[in-house]
């Protein structure tokens, strides 16, 4: 058994769906497991129509069309004029047209998952259909009937019990009757007991796969990238990238949790547990060996690069100058949490305490909220910068010409916050 996983990248066009095809086709001969994400920039189309939906934006009309426009572009790339087939893609169409002329309930968090799940379910309908079209055999399921989560509406925790039984009752009897026959289901969604849908938080579709895999003891989990495995760094920001082969799990979870974007946070534990290899393969080059994780031990001490843009550096100091105690840590955490503001980098002295932190929506509010109770400074538009295994040459490379705010280091890792120095 073996989970394959595609992204947007991979599918965002006519062209791109035939060579996921391509790669299907000539991995069929054991049982085989896809799980694919909505196309292209989908996802972040689906946002804006919950945004409007929600706020009664006459704009959702628009932005309705346009998927529905975008989506039947590819499909008339891919199929003749099969009514059958793009009846199925109307259907769908219907039913979140249907969604978005509702009255919204007052749980944005519900809206968005129920309204930006049809990114996955559109995307793994066509690809379903054309694997049929081009004479693969297979079978379309609905993941929000496997994977089985909480109502934590957009981080939904999975209630790992219930879905490996759900996974296995479902999936092992189609598996034991017709082993060639690959199954197709869709990453990032899932639901609930009560029939509701939810979400595994962005770029989740890493994670399901690693649910897949975990529940199912599968052989491996391949990640399909537009990149030739895991580099030790983004290429679109050094051009001298360096890829990694073997990558033990501890360091590839070091990695995750400073931001290496290649890599969903919550995907490697579920694979360690079982010892099942996650593989980071180009969906370009389908022949190339990639890069694995696994149970290695760590030789490589190549330093690997983390960037995150568009960063806020917060200070937070006592309004009587007195020291940042444990009584005080808890209100802040608790604001943080409230504000569903992850945090990046944190640094304690006697008297302030800085977090650096995505810029998101929520952060003048918080801001505003810890106003009331600490006196507060911050930055905006700074970089979060992280190398694990440093040198002084790759500490060099990145601080030149910019100004560091904030630096720390350890015995494998260094952080700096930056900002770029204007000439």
């Amino acid at each position: 058994m073996k989970i394959f996983k595609f992204g947007g990248a991979s599918i965002k066009d006519a062209d791109g769906i035939r060579n996921v095809t391509d790669i299907i086709k000539a991995n069929i001969e054991k049982p085989l497991l896809v799980v694919v994400s909505a196309m292209g920039k989908t996802t972040n189309l689906l946002e804006k129509l919950c945004d409007a939906y929600f706020h009664n934006d006459n704009e959702k009309i628009g932005i309705f069309n346009k998927l529905k426009e975008e989506h039947l572009s590819v499909a008339e790339k891919l199929f003749d004029n099969d009514a059958a087939i793009f009846d199925s893609l109307h259907l769908l169409f219907d039913a979140l047209e249907e969604k978005i002329t509702e009255q919204p309930s007052e749980n944005y968090d519900f809206e968005y998952d129920s309204i930006v799940s049809f990114g996955e379910l559109l995307s793994t309908k066509v690809v379903s259909l054309y694997l049929q079209y081009a004479g693969v055999d297979n079978l379309w399921l609905d993941t929000r009937k496997l994977i089985r989560t909480d109502n934590t509406y957009r981080e939904g925790r999975v209630e790992w019990e219930k879905t490996q039984r759900q996974i296995k009752k479902i999936l092992l009897p189609h598996y034991q009757q017709t082993p060639m026959v690959p199954i197709l289901t869709q990453g990032f969604i899932a639901g609930t007991s009560e029939g509701l849908t939810t979400t595994l938080g962005r770029e989740g579709s890493d994670f399901s796969a690693a649910v897949f895999g975990f529940s199912l003891d599968a052989e491996s989990v391949t990640i399909w990238k537009d990149v030739d495995g895991l580099l030790n760094a983004d290429p679109k920001l050094f051009s001298d990238t360096v890829k990694l082969n073997k990558i033990p799990y501890r360091e590839a979870i070091e990695l995750a949790f400073y931001g290496a974007s290649i890599i969903h946070p919550k995907t490697l534990k579920p694979l360690q547990n079982k010892n099942i290899p996650l593989l980071v393969k180009s969906f370009i080059k389908p022949e190339a060996e990639g890069s694995v994780i696994g149970d290695f031990t760590f030789k490589n001490m190549t330093p690997c690069y983390i960037c995150k843009k568009n960063q806020v550096l917060i200070s937070i100091m006592s309004k009587d100058f007195s020291f940042i105690a444990e009584d005080n840590l808890s209100t802040i955490f608790a604001l943080f949490a409230y504000f569903g503001v992850k945090i990046n980098l944190m640094q304690n002295s006697a008297i302030s305490f800085s977090l650096c932190v995505d810029n998101k929506n929520s952060i003048n509010s918080l801001i505003e909220e810890l106003q009331t109770e600490f006196f507060i400074k911050y930055n905006t538009d700074v970089e979060l910068f992280t190398i694990r295994h440093y040198t002084s040459k790759s500490i060099d490379n990145i601080i030149e010409n910019r100004s560091v705010i904030l630096e720390q280091k350890n015995r494998t890792t260094v952080q700096f916050v930056l900002r770029k120095i204007e000439h």
